[in-house]
């Protein structure tokens, strides 16, 4: 499937929720769902009835456009959920909340998902003194992640953190802003999936 090239707020419109790929911006007014909260096109605003296939593909795309995933990155991650023991979709939404990209967005250290994946591409990132540049990597409770020396003296990352540090960081993780880490503390739970979405329809759509 064809990478999107679109406008990133316009997901959002059609999701129906905030996917935050534009960092601070999503959290003001000048958000584009805060003043047109609807589908974009000539029928945004209709209601359309949608059922069965329709709803659980909608949840899909939802799931994988908030974590910024291709078809092939997502299935591929659903059939590692599959495999484990315990309830599939919430095995998913663990994995995918712990996925290196996701962790480097809750802990502040960037500004959006596609942000943190840009950085953490760059080698800006070492889990437990080891280089980290695979942003589908998934942390474990215990690692420790921090910014490369050079890299947390960049100007571009410190106005990053500087803007960052009220940002409330979920329980299961924990951030030293004075030394630029993080430590992942426990596995992330169902709770802690802030996305709005009905995961058991994901797992109905693949199990077709």
């Amino acid at each position: 499937m064809a990478k999107y090239q679109g406008a990133d707020c316009r997901l959002c419109r059609v999701e129906k929720n905030k996917l935050y790929f534009k960092g601070h911006k999503c959290l003001t007014d000048k958000c584009p769902l805060e003043r047109r909260a609807y589908p974009p096109g000539q029928h945004g605003r209709s209601r359309k009835r949608v059922l069965g296939y329709a709803i659980q593909l909608r949840e899909k795309q939802k799931l994988k456009r908030f974590y910024g995933m291709s078809e092939e990155q997502f299935r591929f991650f659903f059939e590692r959920a599959e495999r484990q023991k315990g309830v599939t979709g919430e095995n998913l939404l663990s994995m995918l909340e712990r996925r290196l990209d996701n962790v480097v967005y809750l802990m502040g250290f960037s500004l959006s998902r596609g942000h943190a994946r840009q950085l953490i591409g760059h080698g800006h990132f070492r889990i437990n003194n080891h280089r980290a540049d695979i942003p589908s990597a998934l942390v474990k409770p215990g690692d420790v992640l921090a910014f490369r020396p050079r890299s947390a003296k960049s100007e571009d990352v410190q106005a990053v953190v500087a803007s960052n540090r009220s940002k409330t960081v979920p329980g299961w993780l924990e951030v030293d802003w004075e030394n630029l880490k993080g430590r992942v503390l426990a596995h992330p739970t169902r709770q802690d999936v802030t996305l709005p979405v009905e995961e058991h329809l994901v797992v109905e759509l693949y199990s077709k």
